[in-house]
């Protein structure tokens, strides 16, 4: 079903009949380009909620959901069973993995990685300008890294170039300035390992791990 006021522009394909909001926008043309630079392919299943813009040349895969307000640039790479919440913004040259969820309020910049099955929290900033404003600053840009598994805390800050390791924790509100190693858990500002998720239990119950695996898979 497709709302009225969606709007859907030239060169998009969608796998089946799609879930598609008020005031959609899918396949707009980035600034300067009459036409899109490349096909918008959206696999099966997809829900867009009202509001959503997704710029061309996205490739998108199945069972893709979007909340209210949703930005998606143009040109990026996006798994099957990914979720984007609420007023997220995902810049363009972005390659999002299998089973990511990113939760409301999120920015992810460009040239940023998000592996399979990671979790990033409400309010999550991930950066990539060094020196924002600077010389050749938008030549020298580098999103970070997040390793298939890891889960970003809400509020947290990742820098530049940071490189997150396989089924790390990040805890809520950290700034993290340098790379974290699989499996650890790391807070505050600047973020340092505090423990590994392997090491974590539930509070009062000592014998419940959150994460079974030790989150390092």
């Amino acid at each position: 079903m497709i709302a009225a006021t969606a709007r859907i522009y030239e060169g998009v394909v969608f796998q089946d009949d799609p879930d598609i909001g008020e005031y959609v926008l899918v396949g707009v043309p980035p600034k300067g380009r009459l036409s899109p630079a490349s096909p918008t392919r959206v696999g099966r299943g997809a829900i867009l909620r009202s509001h959503t813009v997704i710029y061309s040349g996205n490739r998108i895969g199945d069972f893709f959901q979007t909340g209210h307000g949703v930005v998606v640039r143009e040109d990026n790479e996006i798994g099957h069973y990914v979720s984007i919440g609420t007023h997220s913004c995902v810049e363009h040259y972005v390659r999002i993995a299998d089973r990511v969820r990113i939760h409301s309020h999120a920015f992810i910049p460009e040239f940023s990685e998000l592996g399979e099955g990671a979790w990033i929290g409400p309010c999550v900033v991930l950066t990539n300008a060094r020196f924002p404003l600077g010389h050749q600053a938008k030549e020298r840009l580098e999103g970070p890294r997040i390793g298939a598994g890891a889960k970003i805390g809400a509020n947290s800050t990742i820098l530049p170039g940071v490189r997150i390791g396989e089924g790390a924790l990040v805890g809520a509100g950290a700034v993290v300035t340098r790379d974290v190693p699989s499996g650890a858990v790391v807070l505050g500002n600047p973020a340092r390992v505090v423990k590994r998720v392997s090491e974590l239990r539930y509070p009062g119950d000592p014998t419940v791990r959150p994460y079974l695996n030790g989150g390092e898979a």
